[in-house]
């Protein structure tokens, strides 16, 4: 049932209403009306603070803020995915209002901030940005790198030998702005004048400085408009310059109507802003997340492969854009809560971004998250930001340059402060100490001419994988072998929910099992089917495989979780495919939820862990076997099905074949299903025929040619899409489509989903042979 929201939005929607659930951390509607994001937890830890919100009431309205919070994944993803709905057009509005005072203090400036890159909606957005996108792509980042390296290479060397130093004001604030205004071709002087003034700015927009603090702020401000529009005056004179800010004049004057010089002067302003303060404050909180977490600093330094996911993993954990605001253009409902239309929105994506629903023992610090790069804190959609390859470029420059010559850093004993604000996150400092007797470059000279180079863009998959151990072999059934892996460290592994599966990286090959043991345990179990008319991954490990061998391990990933608001939960395995469906069983059990559980194989021999569900799901399971004579009646089930009742089910694909079948008039979400296997073989070049896509939301036309899959089409553009298994099993790169028809070659969609031609995985389908249009 949806919650009304009041027509006018200035109370509390909820002060009526009871809570349906008590919450650990207080009833949740007294939290709703009593949060405040400028101070006491969410400054603290934004992402913890609204832990209760993510569990219990994820959309709530803030009358101290007057917006209304968005703090779930999928719900912040939604928002973004639609800027016709959800305006960008209040993100540049100050959050505080401006005192009468301040507001003619800036009026004596000629201050008129008006709409940039971020703050207007569309079709001007999307034509604008259509127009200054060039500088953006990762061939033309490429160009940059030596120069960041340059630049940090100086600051490093600065400080090398004094064993302390303060991270941001020895590095990590004036390298992302040297760098940022050697992009925009801005020239390199006042550096301290920009500090201030970029402080000032974030205070006056997304701050809730006192009265006194407006007038200060206010005439920073106003000194930044009137330094933006001299700088632009100076590049005006320059017409053969360099730099984006140089093209976007350029543009201005070719196409006045598209990139008007109030633009210009607008977009002048906020850039100097955003093209190095969020870099500046994601550096430091990566620094700081790393130390804080040594173990996996230390595993960077022995291995710098991991550069990238750790980057990305910081960016997910502790980035440094924490929410976003949008602003509703009619009446709508996110979450199942209905909003009015002009509802204010505070998305929170530091929250999103720890959110279980989506990323597995989400508030852990994990650089070998293999979905890291699915968070939040670059956007999403069309308004995603544009810089945020170069970030990505200088984040992995600063720790590849530190962990080589400074593997003995460590956090200095401080207590560490924040600008006050909702959206932006960094320490005011970041005090550092090691021995400069242990630089390894005084015993090898040749570490300071080592480098190792990354691909601009979101990181490579495959360099994302942690070494484990076996530590035990069982025989689990006939031609089923059991594994039991640990950390090869001695560190307990992640954590993982009902339906999860891992990677394991076994000599050539890459195989995906689901987990079935104890998901609180320290260790991983999988049971592995010996298939000798596979592939050969299977074959291989039962082969070769033995106790105390290390291999490595991507995931834990979920792409077959349980929905918790199912009436009842009907769990169907075939074969091998018990794996997810015990995990299941056990999750429901524990919490008491209502469940049958059949399981079906050739011969009782080779049907693993029937002890085991005889022992612990004797009273909702059945078993099966064509030895026996005894087989499902899947018709006679899916007519049994209760009201609200759920199938998840697992196994061959006849088996899955036959209950969509059944469940095809049955409503939406009634059956899910995971496969374990494909005959999907992979792109043959002499059959495939090249394509256009157009990404709607980018602006782009690409060219798929006829052996390069659409996803990595997508990829090499500079777009961010996850992707998992590259085979059509997992669903991750899934994208919305908005026009062209659809050759499915996945393992996901139901025939109905196909049908209706509104989705592609863009791992393994391609377009019949006309122009696809994609909502990317």
């Amino acid at each position: 049932m949806n919650i009304k929201a009041d027509p006018v939005a200035t109370s509390c929607p909820f002060s009526n209403r009871s809570a349906k659930a008590a919450c650990p951390m207080g009833d949740p509607m007294e939290l709703a009306r009593a949060f405040d994001p400028f101070e006491g937890p969410y400054q603290v830890d934004p992402a913890e603070a609204l832990r209760w919100s993510r569990d219990q009431l994820p959309v709530f309205f803030a009358p101290e803020l007057g917006y209304w919070v968005v703090s779930r994944y999928d719900d912040i993803k939604s928002v973004f995915r639609d800027p016709i709905l959800f305006s960008p057009k209040n993100v540049l509005e100050k959050i505080t209002p401006a005192t009468p005072e301040a507001m003619e203090i800036l009026q004596s400036y000629g201050y008129g901030m008006n709409k940039t890159l971020v703050n207007e909606d569309e079709p001007a957005h999307m034509e604008r940005r259509r127009v200054l996108l060039d500088h953006f792509v990762p061939s033309e980042l490429e160009k940059h790198k030596d120069m960041v390296r340059r630049l940090t290479r100086e600051k490093i060397n600065a400080f090398i030998d004094e064993g302390r130093t303060d991270l941001v004001e020895s590095m990590l604030y004036e390298v992302p702005l040297l760098v940022a205004l050697h992009f925009l071709g801005v020239p390199e002087d006042e550096i301290e004048t920009l500090k201030s003034f970029s402080l000032a700015h974030s205070v006056n927009t997304w701050g809730k400085p006192t009265d006194e603090k407006q007038i200060e702020v206010a005439h920073d401000v106003g000194r930044f408009w009137q330094y933006a529009g001299q700088v632009i005056e100076k590049m005006r004179a320059e017409p053969e310059g360099t730099g984006w800010m140089h093209h976007t004049i350029r543009m201005n004057a070719e196409m006045p109507d598209v990139v008007t010089d109030s633009y210009v002067h607008s977009m002048m302003m906020a850039i100097i802003v955003a093209a190095h303060e969020t870099t500046s404050l994601a550096s430091a909180n990566m620094f700081k997340t790393l130390l804080t977490h040594r173990d996996a600093w230390d595993d960077v330094c022995a291995d710098p492969s991991l550069i990238p996911n750790a980057v990305e993993e910081c960016l997910r954990y502790a980035g440094s854009i924490v929410a976003w605001r949008r602003q509703a253009t009619a009446p709508t409902s996110i979450g199942g809560v209905d909003l009015p239309e002009g509802a204010k929105l505070l998305v929170v994506q530091a929250s999103g971004n720890q959110d279980e629903r989506h990323f597995e023992d989400g508030d852990t610090f994990d650089i070998y998250r293999d979905n890291a790069v699915d968070h939040l804190t670059f956007g999403y959609g069309a308004h995603q930001c544009m810089g945020k390859n170069i970030g990505r470029m200088e984040m992995r420059i600063f720790l590849e340059e530190m962990t080589r010559r400074l593997p003995h850093l460590q956090l200095s004993e401080q207590s560490f402060s924040y600008l006050p604000n909702t959206s932006f996150r960094g320490p005011d400092e970041l005090w550092v100490e090691w021995d400069p007797a242990k630089n390894p470059e005084r015993q090898d000279s040749g570490v300071l001419q080592a480098r190792r180079d990354f691909t601009v863009g979101a990181p490579a998959r495959r360099d994302i994988a942690r070494k484990v151990r076996v530590a035990e072999l069982r025989q689990e059934a006939n031609g089923i072998l059991g594994l039991t892996l640990e950390d090869a460290q001695g560190r307990p592994l992640p954590k993982w929910s009902a339906g999860a599966h891992i990677e394991l990286c076994v000599g050539e090959f890459d195989r995906k099992y689901s987990l079935c043991g104890n998901p609180e345990s320290d260790s991983y179990q999988v049971a592995i089917l010996r298939e000798d008319a596979g592939r050969g991954g299977s074959s291989y490990i039962h082969k070769t495989l033995k106790q105390g061998d290390e291999i490595k391990l991507r995931g834990p990933s979920n792409l077959f979780r349980l929905d918790p608001d199912a009436a009842h939960y009907v769990l169907v395995a075939g074969g091998i495919g018990i794996t997810p469906i015990l995990a299941m069983a056990d999750r429901l059990k524990a919490d008491g939820r209502s469940y049958e559980l059949h399981y079906a194989g050739r011969a009782f021999a080779t049907m693993a862990f029937i002890d085991r569900l005889k022992a612990d799901h004797s009273g909702a399971l059945t078993l099966y076997s064509d030895e026996e004579q005894a087989f499902m009646d899947l018709p006679a089930m899916v007519a049994g099905l209760k009201a609200g009742a759920q199938i998840y089910a697992c196994g061959p694909q006849g088996l899955l074949r036959a209950l969509e079948d059944l469940t095809a008039g049955l409503p939406d979400g009634t059956f899910h299903f995971e496969h374990f296997s494909t005959a999907n073989g992979g792109l043959d070049p002499e059959k495939e025929t090249a394509f256009k896509v157009e990404l709607a939301d980018s602006g782009m036309v690409l060219e798929v040619a006829n052996d390069t899959t659409l996803l990595d089409t997508i990829l090499a553009a500079g777009i961010d899409i996850a992707c998992d298994c590259r085979e059509g099993l997992c669903g991750s790169c899934e994208v919305e489509v908005l026009e062209g028809d659809v050759d499915h070659r996945d393992m996901v969609l139901t025939r109905t989903e196909r049908s209706e031609n509104k989705r592609i995985m863009t791992c393994c389908s391609r377009s019949t042979g006309g122009k696809l249009r994609l909502a990317l």
